[in-house]
């Protein structure tokens, strides 16, 4: 096989080819480095290079596998997002201060990766502090959408999407809180899984210079991303369990199994609109596409249900949570300028604005009063799961956007139908998810007229990861999935 022939192959077909020996392991990731070296001079997602190590990897698991050992991910090249600590690489998360910070222990998803056999071939470009739509700092510069060089990848794992998407490995770990994993599938056209929340230890995910210890952090989990929904779940199966330095003495994991092998048996409900925010119309047409693609497939589609928790409540619940989870780890000269608007607003203020204020300031009673309905949200939920399996929704707005760099973000806005909305709209769909901690995997189901990718969301029943995944990928295998960039063709 070319060289070539491996850029957009999945994790799985790289495996049997490795097990066959048609391929080596040293030679897919020669050919990753190549295309790495060949096209990312204009993507810039691969912001820390280790080929070195990487093929010292690779010649390890061609060894491994020489002697007989087998796994979905020994000896497949991957990528790490540069939030993760990779022991001798740089962790900065931005931070042009950090950007000589080497953590001598790799984070705990990277050790199981290694484990299993996978070759890291670098880490991928964020935002500062992961707290953006855009991938772009001072320390590595901007990441491109390979599907359109103008526009944003997406953030914060938005290096990897670009990676996953331009061909340079099958295979990708990111975060999320904020959409962080969701968003750059979508904008990129590949698939990325939010776990249900603490599913897979967040250990050594962790800012510059900020120990790594084992405990979660609220609404954030940490994910696996790839061009397939198979591929998701045998890095997902990698990763997720319990940290060996809390929870493995007595815990296990054992998920089940996807609810239903086809279509005929799901129950799915379908939304397309937000009362907190607008759609892009080529979004809603998507989505409306896929329905109609899944009940003519035999699943039983609703567009409404009584069950469904109320939006609005949720997405202001989410703010609040989500600005309490920034603000703790904001240096004091931002957390000052935030208790300057806070004592701004007026007491009957409702917009999203003013909840990302009441957030960040809150005192810990009013935490624990939020937390207490967030409880109350996951119940909801429990029951609406026990009459539908999945929601499908958007992930965001609007296909990807321009990059604006500008430095404040509430000063952006998002164009949406012809019309300015409020930058922040970009999380609104997030948060569906993140707020009770449910699983969601994104995945690609249209174009743009502009050609740009469109994604949607599953959500899944706590702990029942599978079914999204399942989902995903008989939406994958009916419908079509990953469709390499024009511009950036094997």
């Amino acid at each position: 096989m070319t060289p070539s022939h491996w850029t957009y192959a999945s994790a799985a077909e790289m495996a049997v080819a490795l097990v066959a020996k048609s391929v080596s392991s040293v030679e897919l990731a020669e050919a990753a480095i190549a295309r790495i070296e060949a096209v990312d001079a204009e993507i810039n997602a691969v912001c820390v290079r280790d080929f070195d190590r990487a093929l010292d990897a690779a010649r390890a698991a061609d060894a491994r596998l020489a002697a007989g050992e087998r796994g979905p991910l020994l000896g497949v090249p991957m990528t790490i997002k540069e939030s993760f600590n990779l022991a001798g690489t740089p962790t900065t998360w931005g931070y042009v201060e950090a950007k000589d910070f080497k953590p001598d222990e790799d984070a705990l998803a990277v050790q199981r990766v290694k484990a299993a056999g996978a070759v890291i071939l670098g880490k991928t470009n964020v935002p500062v502090s992961l707290g953006d739509w855009q991938s772009y700092n001072d320390v590595y510069g901007v990441t491109r959408n390979p599907y359109d060089l103008g526009r944003s990848p997406g953030g914060s794992s938005g290096g990897s999407s670009a990676a996953l998407a331009a061909g340079y490995g099958p295979l990708s770990i990111g975060s999320d809180i904020g959409g962080s994993l969701r968003v750059p599938a979508h904008f990129c056209g590949v698939f990325a899984h939010k776990p249900t929340h603490d599913l897979v230890p967040p250990r050594g995910s962790v800012p510059p210079r900020v120990p790594a210890l084992p405990g979660s952090i609220d609404l954030s989990v940490i994910g696996p991303m790839a061009r397939s929904a198979d591929d998701l779940e045998a890095l997902l199966d990698v990763i997720a369990g319990p940290d060996d330095l809390d929870q493995a003495v007595a815990y296990g994991l054992a998920l089940p199994p996807p609810r239903h092998a086809g279509f005929a048996d799901f129950r799915v409900l379908v939304l397309d609109a937000h009362p907190q925010g607008a759609t892009e119309g080529c979004v809603v047409s998507a989505i409306d596409r896929l329905a109609a693609g899944l009940q003519k497939a035999g699943a039983a589609v609703s567009h409404r249900s009584e069950l469904l928790p109320d939006l609005t409540s949720v997405s202001r619940l989410y703010t609040r949570l989500l600005f309490a989870t920034f603000a703790s780890r904001w240096p004091e000269t931002v957390y000052a300028k935030m208790l300057e608007g806070a004592a701004a607003l007026g007491a009957d203020d409702e917009t999203l604005r003013a909840e990302k204020l009441r957030g960040a300031t809150m005192t810990f009673r009013e935490w624990f009063a939020d937390n207490v309905k967030r409880h109350g949200l996951r119940a909801r939920w429990r029951a609406f799961f026990r009459e539908f399996d999945a929601v499908i929704c958007p992930v965001a707005p609007t296909p990807a956007f321009p990059h604006d760099h500008s430095p404040d973000q509430d000063s952006r806005t998002l164009m949406i139908n012809g019309a300015p909305h409020p930058y922040f709209d970009n999380m609104i769909w997030a948060g569906v998810a993140t707020l009770p901690g449910l699983p969601a995997t994104a995945l690609p189901i249209g174009r743009s007229p502009e050609g740009l990718p469109i994604g949607a969301q599953i959500i899944g029943p706590w702990l029942e990861d599978r079914t999204p995944i399942h989902l995903a990928h008989l939406i994958e295998r009916e419908f079509g999935g990953f469709q390499p960039p024009a511009a950036f063709p094997a």
